[in-house]
C-alpha cells in the first residue's frame, strides 16, 4: 500500500494573513487622557464660575445702566411718572446742536490735550530726577503723593477758599508781590476760570503721573546704565536716548488714563465753579447733571450721557488701535 502524500494546510484562525508589503491595520483604540489633565467641561465650568460674578457686576453697574440711559434718551420725561412721551432721536439733536454742549465738549478736549502737554513733562522729569540718589528722596515721593489720595471734593473745597476773590490766600501772596489779581477772582473770570482749574488738576494728578513713571524707572536694568557710561554717554544722554525710550510702554498707558480721566471730569469743576462763570468750564458730565437734577430734562441729560460714552469708546478704540496697538501686537 503507497503513503499518499497530503499537503499540509495553515490552521483557520479566522482572519487572513496581512499580504506581502501592505501596511497592516491599527486597530481601533481608545484614547487615553493624559496623566493629572482634567476633562475640558471641568475646565470650562471652573472659568464660567470665577467670570460669573464679574460678569453679574459688569452687567449691574455698566450694561444696565448704559440701556437705561439709551431708553431715557428716547422719552420727554421729566423724572417722574411713566415715561410714556416718546421722541425718538429728538434728544440727540438738541443736545447735539446746544452750543452749551459744543463748548462742553470742546472743554474736555482741551483738558484732554493740556494735562498730556503740562503733566507729561513735569511728571516725567520729577520722577527722573526722585529715581537718583538724594537725601530726603522717600520724604518727597509722599509729599508729591499727597494731593491724589486726597478725595476731589476736598481737594476741590481747599482751593474754592485758596481762591477766594479778595480774602484767597492765592489773592494775598499776589498782592503782596505786586501783582494784581483779577476783581471776580481767578474762578469768577471767564478767561481766566479753565486755566485755574487746569492748574488745581495739575496740583491734584501730578502724583499720579511721578508713581507710575518712578515704577516703570524700576523696571529698567542697572546694566543699561553701566553700559552707557562705559561708552561715555551723559546722565542726561542716557536718559534722553535709553531710559526715556523704556518707558515708552508706561508713558503711553498714563496718557490713556489721563484721557478717559478728563473726558469724565466732573467732581473738581463742579465744587469749584458749577461748570461757571457763564459756561466756561462747563464739561459733559457737568451739562448733563445741570440738565437732569437741576432742569428736570432727564430726556435731554439721557442722550448727552450716551454722546459722553460714545465719544469716550471711539476715543479709547482709536487710541487702543493706533497708540497702544505696540505694546499689544506680538510679531509672527
Amino acid at each position: 500500500m503507497s503513503l499518499q502524500h497530503a499537503s499540509t494546510t495553515a490552521p483557520d484562525t479566522g482572519t487572513a494573513a496581512p499580504a506581502q508589503g501592505a501596511r497592516p491595520v491599527a486597530s481601533p483604540t481608545r484614547r487615553v487622557p493624559r496623566p493629572g489633565r482634567r476633562p475640558q467641561w471641568r475646565e470650562r465650568l471652573e472659568i464660567l464660575v470665577l467670570v460669573l460674578p464679574a460678569l453679574v457686576l459688569l452687567g449691574m453697574f455698566v450694561a444696565w445702566p448704559v440701556a437705561s440711559a439709551v431708553r431715557m434718551s428716547l422719552y420727554r420725561w421729566r423724572g417722574f411718572g411713566p415715561m410714556d412721551d416718546f421722541v425718538g432721536l429728538d434728544n440727540y439733536r438738541r443736545v447735539i446742536t446746544d452750543d452749551v454742549f459744543t463748548q462742553a465738549v470742546t472743554h474736555n478736549l482741551v483738558i484732554v490735550v493740556l494735562s498730556i502737554l503740562i503733566q507729561l513733562p513735569l511728571g516725567l522729569g520729577v520722577a527722573l530726577l526722585l529715581d537718583r540718589s538724594m537725601r530726603g528722596r522717600g520724604l518727597a515721593r509722599t509729599l508729591i503723593f499727597v494731593p491724589y489720595v486726597l478725595a476731589e471734593v476736598i481737594a476741590g473745597v481747599i482751593w474754592f477758599q485758596l481762591l477766594l476773590p479778595g480774602s484767597g490766600v492765592v489773592d494775598g501772596l499776589l498782592g503782596g508781590v505786586g501783582i494784581t489779581p483779577p476783581d471776580q477772582g481767578f474762578l469768577g473770570t471767564p478767561g481766566l476760570a479753565l486755566w485755574a482749574i487746569m492748574a488745581v488738576l495739575t496740583w491734584k494728578y501730578l502724583g499720579l503721573a511721578i508713581l507710575l513713571f518712578l515704577a516703570g524707572l524700576q523696571t529698567v536694568p542697572a546694566d543699561v546704565h553701566e553700559a552707557a557710561q562705559l561708552d561715555g554717554a551723559s546722565w542726561w544722554q542716557t536718559q534722553w536716548r535709553i531710559v526715556i525710550p523704556l518707558l515708552g510702554p508706561t508713558i503711553r498707558t498714563w496718557c490713556f488714563l489721563s484721557m478717559i480721566g478728563s473726558l469724565q471730569l466732573f467732581d473738581m469743576v463742579w465744587v469749584l465753579t458749577g461748570g461757571g462763570p457763564a459756561n466756561a468750564t462747563t464739561t459733559m458730565a457737568t451739562y448733563l447733571i445741570t440738565q437732569g437734577t437741576q432742569r428736570g430734562n432727564y430726556g435731554i441729560a439721557g442722550a448727552a450721557s450716551v454722546v459722553l460714552f460714545v465719544i469716550g469708546v471711539v476715543m479709547a478704540a482709536l487710541y487702543q488701535r493706533i497708540v497702544l496697538r505696540r505694546d499689544t501686537h506680538v510679531e509672527r
